[in-house]
């Protein structure tokens, strides 16, 4: 294969072979990675007929952007196999190097794509809306972290709620970026970014905090939002379907969430002061919109969100109400009271703070 006598190469053989430049086999053999057979009595590095294979493999592993101390992890890995004569082939070292890089790969792909569809957006936009829409997008990362979301939702839930309920909750309320956004979705995503890093939605300090948040307690609370991502989930499917509001088992559950929360029964008098307290929350319904937009394909259906799940809640609740009060005024009973043959109903208040414990 070589020109000397006993089968040893240059280094300007090597490179030959190889394809690559002189510079390059040094910068390998310097690191470890393409040992030398021996040295000229000039000094000259001198390297085996199997350098050129290693120095091919080198070269693939390197084609494929792994790092130099990953690919010598491999190397290292293929000659202990090589000693053993097991016949292993590419060990764990490969394995682990490749899922890394595609994990990597994954990453950059998707910041490629959310900076394509800003730049078509401010490209898109009209001339007077650009510095605006740029100063938005230019301060969400590449690719977008929810960070910002979920620090809002955990400075709004209740204080010392268990994490599991947390994590439960922050997976329903924090939407996540399109893999493939549309400018609209960047938009949306941006937009929903300044939201949440305004104080209470830039409504001013604290006046959108649910009070029911230091009434119910950290257990109840748990137990409170549980039972409303229930109802929500039933809610979404209705919505999803394009059912009109209306009473059922996604009704059901929803007003047993806070019956059994304030140890109230579900009576239709508890159900008529539920609705007017939860009627009177204090609203972030600007956080839903923007949510929906993030995760609705563009043109199609906008997707159900705990906010558009609730809404459609209230809107069941008001309509059941307003059918029972037509049907006690059919009985004689003048409006807001119980039909004079109705079951007694006990325990109808609901604790002041229970008005805004909702995800609205």
């Amino acid at each position: 294969m070589f020109s000397s006598n006993d089968g040893l190469c240059t280094i300007g053989e090597l490179a030959e072979h190889a394809g690559v430049s002189v510079k390059t086999v040094r910068f390998y053999s310097d690191r470890g990675l393409l040992p030398e057979a021996s040295r000229s009595a000039g000094g000259h590095r001198r390297y085996a007929p199997e350098a050129v294979e290693r120095l091919g493999m080198i070269r693939s592993l390197r084609g494929l952007d792994l790092s130099v101390p990953e690919v010598r992890r491999i190397l290292d890995e293929q000659d202990e196999q090589d000693e053993q004569n097991d016949g292993a082939g590419a060990g764990g070292a490969l394995e682990d190097a490749v899922a890394g890089r595609l994990r990597s790969l994954g990453s950059e792909l998707a910041a490629l794509r959310w900076r394509e569809a800003a730049l078509r957006l401010v490209q898109e936009s009209p001339p007077a809306e650009r510095p605006g829409r740029l100063r938005l997008v230019g301060a969400v990362a590449a690719p977008p972290s929810t960070a910002s979301l979920a620090r809002f939702w955990r400075s709004w839930l209740p204080p010392r709620m268990p994490a599991r309920s947390v994590t439960a909750f922050l997976e329903a309320a924090v939407p996540h970026p399109p893999e493939d956004p549309r400018p609209a979705q960047v938009l949306a995503f941006a937009r929903l970014h300044a939201y949440v890093t305004r104080p209470c939605g830039g409504r001013g300090g604290g006046s959108c905090q649910p009070r029911a948040h230091g009434v119910a307690g950290a257990r109840a609370s748990a137990v409170l939002y549980a039972g409303l991502a229930e109802a929500y989930e039933l809610a979404g499917g209705e919505l999803r379907r394009g059912t009109e509001p209306c009473p059922g088992e996604a009704l059901d559950g929803f007003v047993d969430a806070y019956a059994s929360t304030y140890g109230a029964h579900d009576t239709s008098a508890f159900r008529r002061v539920l609705a007017g307290r939860l009627a009177a929350d204090p609203r972030i319904d600007r956080y839903w919109d923007l949510t929906a937009e993030v995760i609705s394909a563009p043109g199609g259906r906008p997707e159900p969100t705990p906010g558009s799940a609730h809404d459609w809640l209230l809107a069941a609740l008001d309509t059941q109400l307003g059918t029972t009060a037509g049907l006690a005024g059919a009985l004689g009973a003048a409006p807001g009271e119980e039909p004079a043959d109705a079951a007694p109903s006990p325990g109808p208040d609901v604790p002041d703070g229970a008005r805004a414990v909702s995800p609205r």
